[in-house]
């Protein structure tokens, strides 16, 4: 007897249509339905998404310019980081019931080679976490604390955007790794009580109270040794003010000029690195994925000791997928922002 093959689902995906000029609008992006997913050949899964992430990369990939990632081409998917279930598999190792973490995000269905996937485990850390604390957005600020800003013990550690998805990470491991003095600046009173309160930095300012360089003396009168820089702009040139010599930046996102139209203003005071013997690095993610064994087994136990803290802020539907992202660049979300597509 032929065995009837189940037919496959359709899927609604996000396409980009337009390119941004200035902030992203909601006209610059489309929901559309597409034709029943393909029945998965040898080697290849077909996942249904749960969650999806958005993030801050995502708007430099919305415009046409070389960078370190691809741009976005319109009228196609987008892609992000997104993990779900797998409904149907062509590939020996991953079972059909399986969850995955994959990189063909916004969207309902993925099909995609099983290499490119990576099975989690529910019952280790809930789906939503494998995008951030236990994902790469953990990796981000365990690798740029490590790798990049070299942190030792007794630094006095100073993070900006520190209630978003990397920053809120950044302090805390900052201080489970030995800092003496953590200090974080966000942009509501109530986010910064969740530093102090909750995330347990020593010290943070919202950074729409007044002049950043003013507030991060006032936090750090002494100077700071590691910047963990998500922000770009005033924070930046804040920060080099602030930083010792033989300080450390770790030049991880500049969101403030994401969606400028004109040339940022800053920093104006870059000479300072020079007499400060200041070292300013970028980084990008991806070139840190072999510290990811160590990554997961120390995040992962401190997870479990309850000695880390994280928080998404989760939007449903992924008809509101482009709301959650417009919401991720205001600074809506505490912690990591996600999309939750349902079963």
């Amino acid at each position: 007897m032929v065995k009837e093959k189940k037919p496959m689902p359709k899927s609604r995906e996000w396409h980009l249509v337009a390119r941004p000029e200035g902030w992203p609008v909601p006209d610059d992006f489309a929901l559309v339905e597409t034709e029943p997913a393909a029945e998965p050949g040898p080697g290849r899964i077909l996942v249904r998404n749960l969650y999806l992430s958005v993030d801050p990369y995502m708007r430099g990939r919305m415009n046409d310019v070389k960078s370190y990632v691809p741009p976005y081409e319109l009228n196609r998917p987008m892609d992000g980081a997104a993990v779900g279930r797998v409904v149907a598999s062509g590939a020996e190792g991953v079972a059909v019931g399986d969850h995955v973490l994959h990189g063909l995000g916004w969207r309902e269905y993925a099909e995609l080679d099983a290499r490119q996937a990576v099975v989690v485990d529910p019952a280790q850390a809930d789906l939503p976490a494998y995008l951030g604390v236990l994902g790469s957005t953990g990796l981000t600020a365990y690798a740029g604390l490590l790798r990049i800003g070299e942190l030792a013990a007794g630094d006095t550690v100073f993070v900006s955007g520190a209630a978003g998805a990397v920053g809120s990470q950044a302090g805390q491991i900052a201080r489970l790794l030995g800092a003496s003095r953590v200090i974080g600046s966000a942009g509501s009173d109530e986010k910064v009580a969740l530093l102090t309160g909750e995330y347990g930095f020593d010290a943070a300012f919202n950074y729409k109270n007044g002049p950043v360089a003013e507030q991060l003396r006032a936090a750090a009168p002494e100077g700071i040794d590691l910047y963990f820089d998500n922000v770009g702009g005033e924070h930046l040139e804040a920060a080099i003010g602030a930083l010792r010599r033989g300080g450390r930046a770790v030049l991880c996102g500049a969101i403030a000029q994401y969606n400028s139209t004109e040339p940022p203003a800053g920093p104006r005071n870059l000479g300072l690195a020079i007499g400060k013997r200041l070292t300013l690095r970028g980084m990008i993610v991806t070139d840190h994925f072999d510290l990811r064994p160590e990554f997961v087994r120390e995040v992962g136990g401190w997870l479990s000791e309850g000695r880390l803290r994280h928080d998404e802020t989760v939007v449903t539907g992924i008809e509101n997928g482009v709301e959650a992202f417009l919401g991720m660049l205001r600074g809506d979300n505490t912690g990591k922002m996600v999309v939750a597509l349902g079963e």
